[in-house]
């Protein structure tokens, strides 16, 4: 049994502190644009040079779109009720509080944004970003360990956290769960299949949103919900419902991919 004593802050300034949480956004973003220009030099496209350049132009995008798609997801997801009281806390960003899904709903805006603009095809860049995407998700799991949140329902397996900020109950290190499945796994997936000899522009993108849903739906079994919603129907979590309706859209683009082929 492990206790939980890891400190959120790796070096603190006074003036200036430096959190584990926001280095995870750091080298998450850093890591996958590296990585993303390296997928786009080994695959056989048109106008490689050119979406080289331009995929470092879609970087700034993605970051502005992570940031406000992944705020506006957790205000309107997880807590709306209270943003909608004091919609001044929504600009406090620093105070933690961002969706996943939010931050995907996001990317996606931006990237068909940004791909309309420079006449590219919005599927080829979500290919890319699908298969970076857990660099940054397998970081940012690693912190929400860290930061002992998002912790897991109590249990008596050997590997159980004590979590002392929360209770002296051993737990499961759900964040450790989603970071092998959503980080590691789906990383493996998804590189295989941008580079196997039967992949279409727009797969991995559809792919992603279909594993990492039955991924994380998986992970929730383990995770406490969110405490100002608990479970609706005392069955599902929000993070469930919302993976759910992740995996539907992955098959609906799915069926409409192979439709267009025939």
């Amino acid at each position: 049994m492990y206790t939980h004593n890891l400190d959120p802050i790796l070096i603190d300034l006074g003036f200036l502190a430096i959190r584990w949480y926001s280095l995870a956004y750091i080298f998450g973003i850093l890591l996958g644009w590296w990585y993303g220009k390296k997928i786009i030099r080994k695959l056989n496209v048109e106008n490689r040079d050119v979406k080289l350049l331009k995929f470092d132009d879609l970087i700034t995008y993605l970051i502005i779109s992570i940031i406000i798609g992944g705020r506006l997801g957790y205000v309107i997801f997880y807590n709306f009720d209270f943003f909608v009281k004091n919609p001044i806390e929504i600009l406090k960003v620093w105070e933690g509080g961002m969706s996943f899904h939010g931050a995907l709903i996001g990317i996606i805006i931006g990237t068909y944004l940004f791909s309309a603009k420079n006449n590219f095809k919005t599927l080829f860049f979500l290919d890319i970003i699908s298969c970076v995407a857990p660099i940054g998700i397998f970081f940012g799991r690693v912190a929400n360990f860290v930061n002992g949140e998002l912790v897991g329902k109590v249990t008596q397996v050997s590997w159980g956290v004590i979590f002392p900020n929360i209770d002296m109950m051993p737990r499961h290190p759900s964040q450790i769960y989603e970071a092998i499945l959503e980080g590691i796994v789906l990383f493996y997936l998804m590189n295989v299949l941008i580079f196997s000899k039967s992949f279409k522009t727009g797969t991995c993108a559809c792919f992603f949103l279909i594993a990492y849903g039955f991924f994380r739906i998986f992970s929730e079994i383990f995770r406490e919900p969110d405490i100002q919603l608990g479970y609706f129907l005392n069955i599902f979590s929000m993070g469930m419902i919302l993976s759910f309706i992740m995996i539907l859209t992955g098959l609906s683009m799915f069926v409409a991919l192979k439709k267009n082929e025939n």
